[in-house]
């Protein structure tokens, strides 16, 4: 188990949840932050410090955003595990949901 990052996160550009987190699992795509699962250690710093109530321990996500525990997976499909992302930088690329993402939609 892990935590994730869902739909809140889509556009926004506040990153303390990068900076809170002690083992540099928290990776940047170019909508929204992504949780590397076998990397994150669970100790839900990130959790709190996130002023969109976007980051959920796994077991807690929300029933509407659950497909946010597999888009956070599937986005390191590609990268596997860099062991953090201070080395390899923002992504420039999103989960092909995440890309196609329509916030006005989601009010």
């Amino acid at each position: 188990m892990a935590y994730v990052i869902t739909n809140a996160c889509i556009d926004e550009t506040d990153k303390s949840c990068i900076e809170e987190c002690p083992v540099d699992c928290i990776y940047e795509g170019d909508r929204m932050m992504y949780i590397q699962p076998d990397e994150c250690v669970e100790c839900g710093r990130c959790e709190p410090v996130c002023p969109v109530i976007s980051i959920f321990h796994e077991e807690d996500v929300p029933e509407e955003r659950r497909a946010f525990v597999e888009i956070n997976r599937e986005f390191f499909a590609e990268i596997g595990s860099p062991g953090g992302a201070r080395k390899v930088g923002p992504r420039g690329s999103d989960h092909p949901v995440v890309a196609a993402w329509d916030k006005a939609a989601e009010r």
